[in-house]
């Protein structure tokens, strides 16, 4: 049986912790045709032991798996397949919406990095972070044809984000992001970098990355920017944790 949340992030009445974790699996960023990158999410983290949680995420192989472990307070851990992630822009965007969805109503988030604010706006869940949190380098290149020519990341490069514009009157962006470093060959969708390209622009962005993935971002001054997008729910489904 799977678990469910009733009320503010409290386990419905009679859940039994030794029955199998309940993964929630969405796509995050979602563009108007189609795109977002996946992401696994456990609203019961203590489900799984802390000691067992890399070797989940490696398993799942999303680009970020998320244990919730204080719904209520939005402390959330994040992993990649190979390490723990201090902050990451599309797992606190889909962890936010699938809270709200979940009749979880937080206004914060509290990974690692420290505290970040979460609103919502026209179906999309937005999230606001610092861009020193993020560790991108950026490669400006002369066409989006240059983007999408490539066949990975560029040589030396394990922590990129390769762009150009698309129309830089409307700040539309297309890019490609490659995480080598974090066990990501290549991310479908990347908020962090979102988050660090608009401070560095200091504007706002229209951001499409990967296949069809589509990020708003604007910087909002000090140092901070918010980032979102549309999130929708794939599957849910027992996970053997």
């Amino acid at each position: 049986m799977m678990p469910r949340l009733v009320g503010p992030g409290r386990p419905a009445r009679g859940y039994d912790r030794a029955a199998m974790p309940t993964l929630h699996v969405l796509r995050v960023f979602v563009g108007e045709d189609g795109g977002g990158n996946l992401l696994g999410v456990f609203l019961d983290g203590p489900s799984v032991p802390e000691q067992n949680r890399q070797a989940v995420a490696a398993r799942l192989g999303f680009a970020e798996t998320v244990f919730v472990d204080d719904a209520p307070r939005g402390v959330v851990r994040i992993f990649t397949p190979t390490t723990e992630l201090p902050f990451a822009g599309h797992p606190l965007v889909g962890t936010s919406w699938l809270l709200h969805r979940e009749g979880v109503q937080v206004d914060t988030l509290r990974p690692p990095a420290g505290e970040v604010p979460v609103r919502t706006e026209d179906g999309m869940t937005f999230i606001t972070g610092r861009g020193d949190w993020s560790s991108f380098e950026f490669l400006h290149v002369d066409a989006p044809a240059d983007v999408d020519a490539l066949s990975g990341a560029p040589e030396g490069d394990d922590m990129v984000s390769v762009w150009a514009w698309i129309d830089e009157g409307r700040g539309e962006v297309r890019a490609r992001v490659f995480p080598v470093e974090v066990g990501v060959v290549e991310d479908e969708a990347t908020g962090s970098a979102a988050v660090r390209m608009a401070c560095l622009l200091d504007r706002p962005i229209r951001i499409h990355q990967g296949v069809g993935s589509l990020l708003l971002a604007r910087p909002l001054g000090d140092g901070w920017a918010e980032v979102g997008g549309r999130t929708e729910l794939v599957e849910v489904r027992d996970d053997p944790g």
